[in-house]
């Protein structure tokens, strides 16, 4: 009996070339569709929304909307201004992220914030807000709508949350799964889930759609939530070490502070409260989670929420769509190596 390779334990390492060239062409004209709409008679608007949409992004979530519907054989070329919705709602969510986080890069750029001014990023996401909604009224189902506006609320409602849970040493695995799971899985749940509704499909497709999405969009953000202490800036495309500055309290501190013994909780309140944030002070958490097992947990919390997302496709019949979705799993989780 030939034994089963684990498609999250593997000698080569995952790329996203198979999904990337099983949308090439839909992803054509959805670019198409994203140029065009972010054209504004005022020159800042796509002066800086192009700054941050030119920067080298994966595309990766409407991509998912794109691969969603390869999966379900979809004919019809409607997705495509859906998918690039869901393309300017992440961008608008980051550029409105950078402003808050007053980050330094994104996606190895200077931040737009940095060049353009903190009001001017601020205005041009809520412009890339409102072509987002125009795209979905064009499409005209109210479901598709329905959908991608809660999606959108309940990304500002996670960033809220994320917010007042900064600086917080006591905030625990529950809410921190929460706060990843409204700020980041629910954009990709909604992505790959209207993808099942324009192909006309019943509550079961959509909701195992929408559970590879949402448990792929967890683990991805775990696994950015452990990079940012085991990687390097040109490595993330964001300075290492922003969410131990900014006092975000994420899976690796959480599981590091739980098992530290008193002088070592300390450090850690201290540092969440602001109190230890030089590079030195980076180094010694690093070190700490690397003794504890920390980020090493995380990664595998990740994978386990991987392994959610491959389960949830498992029924469907597409075999190249569907080793696409399997191999971006794969892909998002493979950025911790």
């Amino acid at each position: 009996m030939t034994a089963t390779v684990h498609p999250l334990n593997r000698d080569t390492p995952p790329s996203l070339n198979p999904i990337m060239s099983l949308v090439a062409q839909d992803m054509n004209a959805v670019n198409s569709i994203i140029l065009d709409r972010m054209q504004s008679e005022i020159p800042l608007i796509p002066e800086l929304a192009g700054h941050l949409i030119a920067g080298g992004g994966k595309r990766m979530r409407p991509m998912l909307t794109l691969a969603s519907a390869k999966l379900l054989d979809y004919p019809g070329t409607r997705h495509h201004k859906l998918a690039a919705a869901v393309e300017f709602i992440h961008t608008a969510t980051l550029l409105h992220d950078d402003v808050v986080d007053g980050s330094d890069m994104r996606r190895g750029k200077t931040a737009a914030n940095l060049i353009f001014g903190n009001p001017a990023t601020v205005l041009v996401g809520d412009f890339l807000f409102s072509r987002s909604f125009e795209l979905m009224v064009e499409d005209g189902s109210l479901k598709v709508l329905r959908i991608l506006s809660n999606a959108s609320a309940v990304i500002a409602e996670g960033e809220v949350d994320q917010l007042t849970a900064q600086r917080r040493i006591e905030t625990d695995e529950e809410r921190y799964l929460s706060i990843i799971g409204a700020k980041t899985a629910a954009l990709f749940a909604a992505a790959c889930r209207i993808s099942a509704v324009v192909a006309e499909r019943d509550e079961a497709t959509e909701l195992a759609l929408d559970s590879y999405g949402r448990n792929l969009g967890i683990a991805f953000q775990l696994i950015d939530d452990a990079i940012d202490y085991t990687s390097d800036s040109e490595t993330m495309g964001k300075g290492v070490g922003d969410d131990f500055r900014e006092g975000k309290v994420t899976l690796p501190i959480i599981l590091s502070y739980a098992r530290g013994n008193a002088e070592e909780r300390k450090f850690w309140e201290d540092a969440i409260a602001g109190h230890r944030s030089s590079d030195e002070d980076l180094a010694y958490a690093i070190r700490l989670m690397r003794e504890n097992g920390a980020v090493d947990d995380t990664i595998e919390r990740a994978r386990l929420y991987g392994q959610r997302a491959i389960d949830a496709i498992a029924g469907f019949h597409a075999a190249d769509a569907k080793a696409a979705m399997t191999e971006t799993v794969a892909f998002a989780i493979s950025r911790a190596y």
